[in-house]
């Protein structure tokens, strides 16, 4: 397992060295990202793909044919201090190479769909690295032999897959699959881990001389530390608590609020929230371009972040809007609340929405699978938010091609797998040397367009929000 600092962003670095994940100079920037104009993440873990480190070989059985590829441990270096491993739960689909991922729930990502998430989370929490006494693991799944960190992170991989994809896939080591098959048979539905931070709604909107929010804080760190945005200076925005209190820190099931000065003129203004913390196992990580969608398997104290905005007007509509993936639904939800005393109305794939003032409204925009999106909410008083990125809510195998992805070797994976070459020529599911072509078509897919079905929900404005 991987080794864990309790305390302190400042230890981040150290706590990196320590898990052994990282080597000197493996930490690298983002080959892929998020388009320019995106808002941040709704919270948690930011991570950039390191590649396929310990692993062994399995075997595919598709379509009559037998593949062998590489099954195991990815690693990732975490944005601003940490590292993590994951397993892969999108077999037919490559990875890109130094991709950048973001954690997410389950609902954004094809578990969304899957009845056996839950038995993915078992299979994480009773296998390697979890359990790192590989003799203990051996002897309750009735192994024959001794598994090594190789084999064990094979024999888990190939149980999670044929959870994740529903696939016919045997390690090809008799220990590795000895585990996999008891991982498979044991495996019980597990409850979804909560977000290693969040901040709830991200959005929150007011008029000037009132304390906007709450804004709802959702972490397993100890403590977060709030910071108001550069925004924030010029317009004279605090961050406080219920009682106006200014604060610079809140615990699991704080609130924070945006307190906006009398007279202060039309704007927004944003809070970021921080925290050093292990990222919970079985969270998921997806990426804002085409890349294989990945669990998380063990954590280092790693940063995660999450940010808030608001926004405040005298008089007229004053809009608070925000966006998530919703896969059970095949869309974006894209929710706008309404805290002025005007209506406010915005376009969206070429319709008009009203939300009354004190009102709130979600549209989910359907968006087809692996298809770009890009919508652009505008409003009064200069009001514009925009909101990018990728539907990735489905393996390949329930919605695409049957055929995994072949590459010729692990190390194509991003990163070094430290001169060991035991993994021969493999088939890698976990990499791609066309990142740059695959890049370009994922930038040239056409947005979606008007004249699609919406499902639209009204509801009240959460009281305070």
């Amino acid at each position: 397992m991987i080794s864990v600092r309790r305390r302190g962003a400042a230890r981040l670095a150290a706590a990196v060295l320590a898990s052994g994940l990282v080597a000197a100079g493996a930490m690298v920037t983002a080959g892929t990202a998020a388009a320019d104009d995106a808002p941040p993440s709704r919270g948690g873990a930011t991570a950039t793909l390191g590649g396929l480190k310990t692993f062994d070989k399995a075997i595919i059985h598709d379509n009559g044919k037998d593949q062998q590829v590489g099954a195991g441990l990815f690693e990732m270096s975490v944005d601003n201090g940490g590292s993590i491993q994951t397993y892969c739960i999108d077999l037919h689909n490559p990875t890109q190479s130094k991709a950048k991922y973001e954690e997410k729930s389950w609902a954004e990502t094809s578990l969304a769909n899957n009845p056996n998430a839950g038995k993915i989370n078992w299979v994480l929490q009773n296998s390697y690295p979890q359990v790192n006494d590989l003799g203990a693991l051996a002897k309750k799944a009735g192994v024959d032999g001794a598994l090594t960190e190789k084999t064990a992170a094979a024999g888990t991989q190939v149980a999670i897959w044929r959870f994740s994809d529903n696939a016919k896939v045997d390690a090809a080591n008799p220990q590795a699959e000895k585990l996999a098959d008891y991982l498979e048979k044991s495996a019980q539905n597990l409850q979804e881990p909560k977000a290693s931070l969040s901040l709830d709604p991200p959005a929150v909107s007011g008029k000037a001389g009132e304390r906007l929010g709450p804004v709802k804080v959702h972490t397993n760190a100890d403590s977060v530390t709030l910071a108001p945005g550069t925004d924030s200076a010029g317009s004279g925005v605090k961050l406080v608590d219920k009682t106006g209190k200014t604060i610079t820190s809140a615990a699991d099931g704080g609130e924070v609020y945006f307190d906006v000065p009398e007279g202060a003129s039309d704007g927004s203004a944003t809070l970021t929230a921080q925290a050093a913390t292990k990222v919970p196992v079985g969270r998921a990580f997806a990426s804002a371009t085409k890349s294989q969608t990945q669990i998380l398997a063990g954590s280092s104290e790693s940063t995660v972040s999450a940010t808030a905005t608001a926004n405040w007007a005298k008089k007229g509509a004053v809009p608070a809007v925000s966006a998530e993936k919703d896969c059970a639904k095949g869309g974006v939800d894209i929710t706008a609340a309404n805290k002025g005393d005007e209506a406010f109305t915005f376009e969206l794939l070429g319709k008009k929405y009203t939300v009354e003032a004190g009102q709130s409204k979600t549209v989910t925009a359907p968006v087809k699978e692996d298809e770009s999106y890009k919508f652009t909410i505008t409003g009064a008083n200069g009001f514009k938010t925009t909101f990018s990125g990728v539907l990735d809510c489905k393996t390949s195998s329930s919605g695409g091609s049957d055929t995994p992805s072949s590459q010729p070797s692990p190390a194509s994976a991003g990163g070094s797998t430290g001169g060991d070459t035991s993994g021969g020529d493999l088939a890698e599911t976990g990499s791609s040397s066309n990142t740059p072509m695959i890049a370009g078509i994922a930038a040239a897919l056409v947005v979606v367009g008007g004249g699609a079905v919406f499902f639209v929900r009204k509801k009240k404005a959460p009281a305070g929000e």
